[in-house]
């Protein structure tokens, strides 16, 4: 695929600077979808991800959420050296500053220019989790989680989303506990705004492509879905 790309900087609510990939649609207009990292930064597997919706015809924008420990990581899950770092970075990071730094990241892709003003966001993993919060705590026009990690610590947000949420869950997803997901689905699945989809047999990172538990089936059945969510709510 063809598409722009650069690294941008970003200016944090608190006066700090951290970077960002920015893929650009080839027609220079569109909505913006911010792009929320995994554990392992702003790696190859963001970068293709921000492509692939500037070919749909979004701007892109992946943050580097792991700046205030380390700027610039992108590791990958290919060794038990990487996979430690990145359990490191998980357990270090702030969440209230990442949800307050995908905030400035979402209004500064409003303002490129080209983008319409419409705006959503998708996230995979620690990004699922924080997609999550992004619908429940910004004003982020739709959102997409996909194996969120941890969101049953905060069913008592729910009652803030106000814009579209979906949430892509494994069935299986070996980072959260059947208790978990069960209360996570019992809790939302009631709500106006939230759609939950459910991937039989599916562990975590089912879309991560080459992943270790990557399934081509669910990937492609999941990704149709979140194209079809934005195209109808980023319109």
């Amino acid at each position: 695929m063809t598409v722009s790309a650069s690294e941008i900087s970003l200016k944090s609510h608190d006066g700090g600077t951290f970077m960002g990939y920015l893929a650009r649609p080839k027609s220079g207009a569109g909505p913006g979808i911010v792009v929320i990292q995994e554990i392992f930064g702003v790696n190859q597997v963001m970068r293709d991800i921000c492509d692939g919706l500037a070919a749909q015809g979004y701007f892109a924008l992946c943050p580097d959420l792991f700046w205030r420990q380390e700027p610039g990581i992108q590791i990958t899950d290919r060794t038990e050296a990487e996979w430690a770092r990145a359990f490191e970075l998980f357990k270090g990071f702030d969440l209230e500053h990442g949800v307050k730094d995908l905030a400035a990241a979402l209004a500064a892709l409003r303002k490129v220019p080209g983008c319409t003003g419409k705006a959503g966001a998708v996230g995979y993993c620690l990004g699922g989790r924080l997609a999550y919060l992004m619908a429940a705590r910004t004003d982020v026009d739709a959102a997409v989680g996909y194996y969120g990690v941890a969101l049953d610590a905060h069913l008592g947000e729910a009652g803030n989303i106000r814009r579209p949420l979906l949430l892509h869950v494994a069935e299986k997803d070996q980072f959260v506990p059947v208790e978990a997901r069960d209360a996570i689905i019992a809790a939302l699945k009631g709500h106006p705004r939230v759609t939950i989809h459910v991937y039989a047999g599916q562990d975590h990172a089912f879309a991560r492509v080459g992943g270790k538990h990557y399934d081509k089936a669910s990937a492609d059945l999941a990704n149709q879905r979140t194209a079809d969510f934005f195209r109808a709510n980023l319109a």
